[in-house]
């Protein structure tokens, strides 16, 4: 660690979200006083309802310049070098716009923002909507179901984080929709891909086996869950998503549940109490 950070201003850490307070608490004593650090790190803290900046400024202080990476961004299309497009949220403006320019080229292409809430929430959540995507297609439900549950998470996705602080708008845009239809929608998507093992019988162990990677929305279904019931936040497709991932629930089951919800406008504001 000591190395990777040697006469290095900018720090970028990307690890799972259950792996962040650790890295820096071991990182904090290696930098420098005007270090800036930004992290690629999507979900909230489990049991703490800690959105990673909220972490970030416990172990390093507040007064650090700061930036979030996020956005539909496959790692391995990035590595082949297909054009791809991300945000960058920093509460620097300075910040953000050099890492915008850093990491821009002829094939990566970094928007800005200053709303790091709405950039987090956004990473956090659609990986939980992609788990349910991944059950609807793994069932045959086809794409009038797929196109209904992204686009009602999306509305879900943006409750919440309206409640924590972030921007509307931020969740029309890149680490928002754009994350979201990506991730629910291909198979290089680890969430998605649980989803569709569970669709064919298998358990949440079994398809952790199977792909042989972190899958962060089953974390994170617990922990949205979490934020949600302490703000008192409507959520019924990630209830529905945690009840098959914690309480063994048919995923038939929770289709059918969610299918029978007392009708209402669709521009209704949410409230606890239709849950």
């Amino acid at each position: 660690m000591a190395d990777c950070v040697d006469g290095v201003r900018d720090v970028l850490i990307s690890v799972p979200s259950h792996g962040l307070r650790e890295t820096l608490v071991a990182v904090q004593p290696l930098l420098t006083d005007d270090a800036r650090v930004c992290w690629a790190t999507k979900g909230f803290e489990l049991h703490t309802g800690r959105l990673p900046h909220q972490v970030v400024a416990e172990v390093l202080g507040a007064d650090r310049p700061v930036a979030v990476l996020s956005g539909p961004t496959f790692a391995a299309e990035v590595g082949a070098g297909l054009p791809t497009a991300m945000t960058v949220a920093a509460n620097d403006e300075t910040f953000a716009r050099d890492l915008a320019v850093a990491l821009s080229g002829d094939n990566f292409r970094a928007y800005t923002s200053d709303d790091m809430i709405g950039v987090e929430v956004g990473g956090a959540v659609k990986n939980v909507l992609a788990i349910g995507a991944g059950m609807s297609d793994g069932l045959g439900f086809g794409a009038n179901t797929r196109i209904a549950l992204i686009n009602r998470g999306l509305v879900e996705m943006t409750r919440l984080g309206v409640a924590l602080g972030a921007r509307q708008e931020t969740f029309m845009g890149l680490a928002g929709m754009g994350d979201l239809v990506l991730t629910c929608t291909d198979n290089l998507s680890r969430n998605r891909r649980m989803g569709l093992a569970i669709a064919s019988g298998k358990t949440v162990e079994e398809a952790k086996q199977e792909i042989q990677q972190v899958v962060e929305g089953v974390m994170a279904a617990e922990a949205v869950m979490e934020v949600a019931n302490e703000l008192g936040i409507e959520m019924p497709i990630c209830h529905q998503v945690y009840r098959i991932l914690y309480e063994d629930a048919s995923p038939r089951e929770a289709v059918g549940m969610l299918m029978r919800r007392q009708l209402r406008s669709e521009t209704e504001p949410a409230k606890e109490s239709s849950a």
